[in-house]
């Protein structure tokens, strides 16, 4: 019989691949793969076409739909120029806790949801259990909606989906939707005792900048709807995090590229908030073009992450409280995979082990007792789907 590897032995050998977003993801898909088909689990893939990245999905117990859905990306972010005291790609143990790239944000939840579908193999389910395991999360979810509609047609389809983002074990019900834009300013050279003869990117691409500042003060103004005053903070933010641009400083930058991005409360349209900086942006490349006319603004969209509604009396919802004990309420600013599962018809929620405040961090972390709470919530869940 094939080796039934405990939870930690399987986080251990997904963190050492180190499948950083801008890298392939393959060797852990094809490892996965390999371990599942040694129990006698199918798996199938998603194979994106553009980029050497595959997502994994399976099902284990009765051939039927309503399975429940652990869900989990394999994607991590980079350690670039972080200090971090151990390697990030191997398992450290030290003072309570297990340090490495993706400990928290998220394999140690992928770990254990691997380990709830081969013992679910083996202990005959009279309830379904699927996983998921994405791609491209932590650059804007978009790995997660082609493999969703990848599964529809080769798996029986799951009712009620269980994110695995950090939460501390929590049922969180809701977060913000997201959207971005790749914004690139393209204006013209002149030496900078004639500015006025030329057009600076940086100072163009700053008034957009501004504008976002101005939103956010007007945002926070407001009095915010019941929905937005469940969040913190609770108004839609827009944040430029990444800029560049320019060659010297007595010449007038040619170029200015940043990032524009919305965390939008649920109840607002993000498409809205989308055309308001579209608006705009036309708005300063007419200033723009009314000095030099060949100069512009492209605007790319870089991701656009629903938000995940809290739904009355979802399954998911009653599943995990059921499981954890957990009767507050919990909603994030941050985006997950879990409205895209809902949009796409499952009953959706967040719960995982891990605080979200160790996420991308320098020597990222999970408590060993957080990891251990997560592996008796598989337990619980796996003896409900077995009576």
């Amino acid at each position: 019989m094939a080796e039934r590897l405990s939870p930690f032995a399987l986080m251990e050998k997904l963190i050492s691949f180190p499948t950083v977003s801008r890298d392939t993801n393959i060797p852990l898909i094809d490892w996965v793969a390999d371990y599942l088909d040694s129990h006698g689990i199918e798996s199938h893939r998603y194979v994106d076409p553009e980029e050497p990245k595959h997502a994994l999905f399976a099902h284990v117990g009765p051939w039927e739909e309503g399975a429940i859905v652990l869900s989990g990306h394999t994607d991590v972010v980079p350690v670039d120029g972080q200090p971090w005291d151990t390697d990030p790609f191997s398992v450290v143990e030290k003072d309570g806790k297990y340090y490495g790239r993706g400990t928290c944000d998220m394999k140690g939840f992928d770990a254990l949801a691997l380990w709830a579908l081969v013992e679910g193999k083996y202990m005959g389910l009279k309830r379904p259990l699927q996983i998921a395991l994405s791609f491209d999360e932590e650059i804007g979810c978009t790995g997660a909606p082609p493999m969703i509609e990848a599964m529809q047609p080769v798996l029986p389809k799951g009712s009620a989906v269980i994110v695995g983002e950090p939460s501390t074990m929590q049922a969180v019900t809701g977060h913000k939707g997201g959207t971005g834009f790749d914004t690139h300013v393209v204006g013209f050279e002149v030496h900078s005792s004639l500015m006025h003869t030329g057009v600076n990117a940086i100072m163009a691409g700053a008034k957009l900048i501004e504008w976002a500042n101005e939103m956010n003060t007007q945002s926070m103004a407001q009095k915010p709807s019941a929905i937005a005053a469940m969040f913190d903070p609770p108004f839609t933010t827009t944040h430029v995090g990444m800029i560049e641009g320019g060659t010297a400083h007595n010449i007038t930058a040619k170029d200015c590229k940043f990032a524009m991005d919305f965390r939008v409360v649920p109840g607002e349209d993000k498409d809205a908030w989308g055309t308001a900086y579209l608006k705009k942006v036309r708005e300063v490349e007419a200033q723009m073009q009314a000095v030099v006319p060949e100069t512009y603004i492209e605007v790319t969209p870089r991701f656009d992450v629903p938000g995940l509604k809290p739904e009355d009396n979802g399954e998911a919802e009653t599943l995990v409280r059921q499981i954890t004990g957990d009767n507050a309420s919990h909603k994030v600013s941050y985006g997950t995979e879990a409205g895209q599962f809902q949009d796409a018809g499952y009953s959706a929620v967040i719960c995982g082990p891990g605080d979200i405040a160790q996420a991308h961090q320098p020597n990222e972390f999970i408590e060993i007792s957080q990891f251990n709470a997560g592996h008796e919530f598989m337990k619980s869940l796996l003896s409900r789907l077995a009576s």
